[in-house]
């Protein structure tokens, strides 16, 4: 099963967390205790950070959550299977998918604890078609335009989406 997918739980026993005092702005509160925290994945080596928040607590919900969209980018199953499941070519779109695309709109923030799941099945289907964003859109009953809206919503997403498009002599898309 993808990473990102898993039960929190389940992802945070295959984590390292670590802590330390943040630095920058926050006055004379800012560096009393160690709220900055910083989580990696460890059979990916992939890590995401956060500190803006003066809660330790309220940090490591956030870079959990940072933690589960840079996996649904940037992670692929290093056997090679399809770590969503099912065949990439016939499998429709998920029933949580369904439930946040309705009539071609994606209604979903980039704070939803569902937008990683949904971010990973998309670039499964994604690096599965070799970048073809009509081929995926259709696959998931939307457009490209709201696709490339859906994947614009988190910044990673989108460049990875622009390099593959760019290393197939193909024009970068931007998020309107």
């Amino acid at each position: 099963m993808h990473p990102s997918l898993l039960p929190l739980e389940t992802l945070q026993q295959q984590c390292r967390w670590s802590f330390s005092r943040a630095s920058g702005p926050g006055g004379q509160h800012r560096n009393k205790v160690e709220t900055s925290v910083v989580i990696e994945h460890l059979a990916s080596g992939i890590r995401a950070s956060a500190s803006e928040e003066r809660s330790q607590h309220r940090n490591r919900q956030v870079a959990l959550q940072r933690l589960r969209c840079a996996l649904a980018v940037e992670y692929r199953d290093p056997v090679g299977g399809d770590p969503v499941g099912g065949d990439l070519v016939e499998r429709p779109a998920s029933e949580l998918w369904r439930a946040y695309c309705r009539s071609g709109k994606i209604r979903v923030s980039a704070d939803n604890e569902h937008f990683p799941c949904l971010l990973a099945e998309i670039f499964e289907v994604l690096t599965g078609s070799n970048y073809d964003l009509a081929e995926t859109a259709k696959r998931f009953g939307t457009s490209s335009t709201q696709l490339v809206r859906f994947l614009g919503s988190y910044a990673p997403a989108l460049a990875r989406l622009n390099a593959a498009l760019v290393a197939r002599g193909l024009s970068p898309r931007r998020a309107d």
